[in-house]
């Protein structure tokens, strides 16, 4: 264990010297530094020390001044011992940093070494306190932090879960759930929702004649061109193999031809460039609303959809094909 280091600021010599014996028959010898002055005092590294007691009456500072200089040094205990014995001055020499205050008369000099082990223990509890304060704040960021790590995984996780690892889109079974949720908010508040479905037309021959790489590119292509000529809220999903599926919230069967119809210019486009030759891939697309085919559940949407997109192919490929109310529904052929 460290010794005690003790600084007494005290100018009358023979009070420094009693109160000096005093408080060494109690703590062991050497335990206290003496200083006659505030310039003597501010010799020494103050930080150094335990305990701090100072006189209020310097010859070169009033123990006012001395204690601001003090505190502001270092967050030692400091104790007052002074000769005024005026409650206003005790307040004061609390409220600018002083954690006692004892005044010179009778026997106070016997009640130093209590007041010294009482403010040495303060003091010890203090620093405790704020070990634990600092290391439950540290504690406390690790959890958070490590909750926060957690949460990212899982959303990683669930984004992970809910994508087509090729080309990032919505997988199959996220695109039906979010489906059914759209078609719910469709019906309660009245407003309109298209389904379209997306073909590539000649997809196997070209992916059997430039291998799998070139058809994922093609795949990915087809993506982003998707993406690109969507809105915010607007939910696209690759459905299996060359097929994409797409949903536009508040979107009419005339609107969402539109947009649709930009996708297959622009994919054939790319895609010619792609080959080195006039003509590039192009798509077959149906579209289904619900205000035109008055759908009575999600489902039935989207066989609407896969009609029209039938109805597309069997008119010779590269188009859109919207379904009409009543249409006959049929399942694409594989």
């Amino acid at each position: 264990m460290q010794p005690l280091k003790l600084l007494m600021i005290e100018d009358d010599a023979d009070q420094r010297e009693l109160v000096r014996e005093i408080i060494e028959d109690h703590f062991g010898k050497n335990t206290v530094i003496c200083a006659g002055s505030r310039t003597e005092a501010l010799r020494h590294r103050l930080s150094d020390f335990d305990l701090i007691l100072m006189d209020f009456n310097l010859p070169d500072a009033t123990g006012m001044e001395l204690l601001t200089e003090i505190t502001s040094h270092c967050n030692k205990p400091v104790i007052m011992v002074t000769g005024e014995n005026s409650g206003e001055m005790a307040a004061e020499a609390i409220r600018k940093g002083a954690t006692d205050y004892v005044v010179k008369v009778g026997d106070y000099m016997f009640t130093i070494p209590l007041v010294i082990e009482k403010n040495l223990t303060v003091a010890k509890l203090r620093l405790e306190n704020e070990v634990l304060r600092e290391n439950l704040e540290k504690a406390l960021a690790e959890v958070q932090a490590t909750n926060q790590q957690l949460e990212d995984s899982l959303k990683r996780m669930e984004q992970m879960a809910a994508t087509d690892p090729l080309t990032g889109l919505y997988n199959r079974r996220h695109y039906s759930k979010v489906l059914e949720q759209l078609f719910a908010e469709s019906q309660r508040y009245g407003h309109d929702l298209s389904a379209v479905m997306i073909d590539l037309d000649g997809y196997k021959q070209l992916n059997d004649t430039f291998g799998h790489a070139f058809g994922d590119q093609l795949l990915v292509l087809g993506s982003k061109i998707i993406q690109s000529n969507l809105r915010r809220g607007d939910v696209a999903a690759r459905y299996g193999g060359d097929e994409f599926v797409l949903l536009l919230p508040h979107a009419s069967a005339a609107e969402a031809e539109r947009v649709v119809e930009r996708i297959r210019q622009e994919f054939k486009t790319v895609t010619a460039q792609m080959l080195k030759r006039p003509l590039g891939v192009s798509m077959s697309i149906g579209i289904a609303s619900l205000s035109t085919c008055r759908s009575a559940s999600a489902d039935e949407l989207m066989a609407s959809a896969d009609t029209a997109l039938y109805k597309a192919k069997e008119a010779g490929r590269d188009r859109v094909s919207c379904a009409q109310q009543g249409a006959r529904l049929m399942k694409v052929p594989a």
